[in-house]
């Protein structure tokens, strides 16, 4: 797990790389490679390629990159792990013709499986990965993502060149790269809480999409290509019975969760007291020869909005014997880590549990634990939110109601009188968006984090953008998702859309980036098991009545681990991992929150204060973050200053943590 970040000049131009302008790309990142750095050039200056390095596999220094193969005629940085690279290994040490310099190192397995296989050889990596791959031969640059979109990978193409890095901010380091707000990514983010790829809230920089690659020759031509999809790999378990389906998961699972624990450095498990966690947890503990190490975030006190899920995580750390650590956060907390969370997350995140990552991301690294697995995904994979059992519901009764073209024009010309105001009931507005949809024959869904929808920004949006998009939707942004769907689904069904929409928008743009960004902030690394792409693929082969079996969400994932989970975890009621912003909304983080949009309504054009004051208890955080994104990045001409009269604390107080002493003997 490391920081990457790099340049290529094209041949129409006189740019060439120097060290100070690669080293500041590269060490304004050094939060994600505390352990070493290092820099190469192409002779003629054309090329360059930057590393930070957080020490994972293969510790030595014939590890560190950039790392060539042995006639250096390609070079690589690579952010993440490739979790089965002894098995590559083997493979290519087969072959008589590869020559290795490390002992054990995944990076290397990279270089030769290129050398070998071309980019087909992103077909055998199975695990995380940002990789920049330098052809010296053919002179050309390869920018690889993985195929969830676990890792981050960002680029620009301006004055002559292209540029690339696991951050935003890195890219920033080029003086000539332009500091603008990309009006249309806003847009979508005031739908989806951040912006989908390829775009992102700054003009002129983009995403590389997941499970894409892109190649740029030295004339600056580039190519881009989706090299996989979920639905060209599954294998439909219609005729399976639902034994066997439970069975099948869990052995994926195990599989995955014991690839994840390949390290040379000490790995934990964040652990929330819920199904996923606890089975991350439960299936980490099996033939481990040392106690678990499990990190759980709680509140200073009992919130009705977040009521504390301590008591299920400690159950769980007892039931696997953990070493269990435990953080209760307050208010304050909040507003000391907004500095740290605006710059760590480079673009808008509308997601308050960015700041409860963060600070169980560094309980964790303070503890000595380098990687931790998270439990990202199995609710997107196995219907695990309440709200989208009413999805589907209303789905279903949209499809059902045979409504001629003529009076669904009507209803929809009728719908802005009905709707109301701003002040109208939120209820009332989300009501009329969801029956604006039916009325359009759209899919009722749009994503699992939706935060103002298209008629609500009619109120919130300034008058000038309220005029520029006035004929524009989100939907643009989920189109193209909609037609590979259509084009590839096995089973097109209303449930299946919302699990492929979720993969391919709200979990690499949004849950896993704030995963990324908040450990890696701390020098931690985070794994995900559920989103192996093998565990993926085969849960989209698993027919989508059986994962809701009679309204029971996550019927077919609590029926495979039910007896390695206690039965309490698994039937309790369904909480997500939250923060209590609705009640600091009443005291001094609204206060806060109110003035730093007035100060930024007043000095952009973006949003008009008046219609953003009756969304602030709701969504105030997602405009907020715009606003302290602005201001960091946008508005200020000094960079690093996130525009806050707060003073940064990240000090951890030990009264709010707790090394829970467990008693109990380790399960088997």
């Amino acid at each position: 797990m490391c920081g990457i970040a790099g340049v290529f000049s094209f041949t129409n131009s006189a740019f060439r790389v120097s060290d100070d302008y690669l080293i500041r790309m590269r060490d304004v990142m050094s939060h994600r490679g505390p352990d070493g750095a290092g820099i190469f050039f192409s002779p003629d200056r054309r090329l360059g390629l930057g590393f930070r390095r957080l020490a994972i596999i293969d510790l030595s220094e014939r590890a560190m990159q950039p790392m060539s193969n042995e006639d250096d005629s390609l070079w690589v940085v690579f952010n993440g792990e490739i979790y089965n690279h002894a098995e590559i290994r083997t493979e290519l040490e087969a072959r008589s013709e590869h020559r290795w310099k490390t002992d054990h190192s995944d990076t290397e397995v990279i270089l030769h499986a290129f050398e070998q296989w071309g980019i087909d050889c992103v077909h055998k990596f199975r695990g995380m990965f940002a990789i920049a791959l330098w052809d010296a031969k053919q002179r050309q640059l390869w920018l690889i993502r993985d195929r969830i979109g676990v890792k981050p990978l960002y680029y620009s193409i301006h004055h002559g060149r292209i540029t690339f890095a696991s951050e935003i901010k890195a890219l920033l380091e080029d003086e000539q790269q332009k500091r603008a707000v990309n009006e249309e990514a806003f847009y979508y983010y005031l739908s989806f809480n951040a912006t989908p790829a390829p775009h992102t809230l700054f003009s002129g920089i983009q995403k590389l999409p997941p499970a894409t690659w892109l190649r740029v020759n030295e004339n600056g031509h580039v190519q881009e290509s989706r090299y996989w999809d979920v639905w060209d790999h599954t294998e439909p378990l219609t005729k399976v019975s639902e034994a066997e389906i439970a069975e099948r998961i869990l052995s994926e699972l195990r599989t995955s969760v014991k690839l994840r624990k390949i390290s040379d450095v000490p790995v934990g498990v964040f652990l929330s007291g819920g199904i996923d966690s606890s089975t991350n947890a439960a299936l980490f503990s099996e033939g481990h020869g040392q106690p678990v190490n499990t990190f759980s975030i709680g509140y200073d006190r009992q919130y009705e909005s977040y009521p504390s899920e301590l008591h299920y995580a400690r159950k769980m750390a007892q039931v696997v014997g953990a070493d269990h650590h435990e953080l209760l956060l307050r208010e304050t907390d909040l507003l000391d880590s907004l500095p740290q969370i605006i710059r760590h997350q480079d673009e808008p995140l509308a997601d308050p549990v960015c700041m409860p990552l963060y600070y169980v991301s560094k309980l964790a690294r303070d503890s000595g634990v380098i990687v931790c697995q998270v439990g990202e995904g199995a609710d997107e994979l196995f219907c695990g939110y309440p709200y989208w059992n009413s999805s589907l519901r209303l789905q279903r009764y949209s499809s059902m109601l045979p409504i001629p073209s003529a009076l669904r024009n009507v209803g929809l010309a009728s719908l802005a009188l009905v709707e109301g105001g701003p002040r109208a009931s939120y209820r009332r507005q989300w009501s009329c968006e969801l029956l604006r949809r039916a009325l359009s024959k759209r899919p009722v869904f749009w994503g699992g984090a939706e935060v103002i929808s298209d008629s609500q920004k009619r109120h919130v949006l300034s008058p000038r953008l309220r005029k520029a998009f006035a004929e524009f939707s989100s939907w643009e942004a989920l189109r193209p998702i909609r037609q590979r769907f259509e084009e590839k689904a096995w089973e097109p069904s209303p449930l299946n859309w919302m699990t492929y929409l979720d993969l391919n928008l709200r979990l690499p743009e949004l849950l896993l980036m704030r995963v990324d960004k908040m450990s890696m902030a701390v020098s931690l690394e985070a794994r995900v098991p559920f989103l192996d792409h093998k565990f993926v693929e085969l849960a989209m082969s698993i027919p989508g009545a059986m994962k809701t079996r009679s309204g029971v969400l996550k019927y077919i994932l609590k029926k495979a681990v039910r007896g390695v989970i206690p039965d309490e975890l698994i039937d309790r009621k369904k909480q997500g991992f939250g923060v209590p912003v609705f009640e600091w909304s009443d005291s001094q983080f609204g206060e806060y929150m109110v003035k730093e949009l007035k100060d930024f309504c007043e000095g952009t054009d973006l949003f008009q204060f008046e219609g953003v004051l009756p969304f602030l208890k709701k969504r105030g955080w997602a405009m907020l973050n715009v606003a302290l994104w602005w201001k960091q990045y946008i508005g200020s001409t000094a960079p690093g200053s996130c525009g806050t009269s707060r003073a940064v604390s990240t000090e951890i107080q030990p009264a709010r943590v707790r090394s829970v002493p467990l008693s109990v003997e380790r399960s088997a």
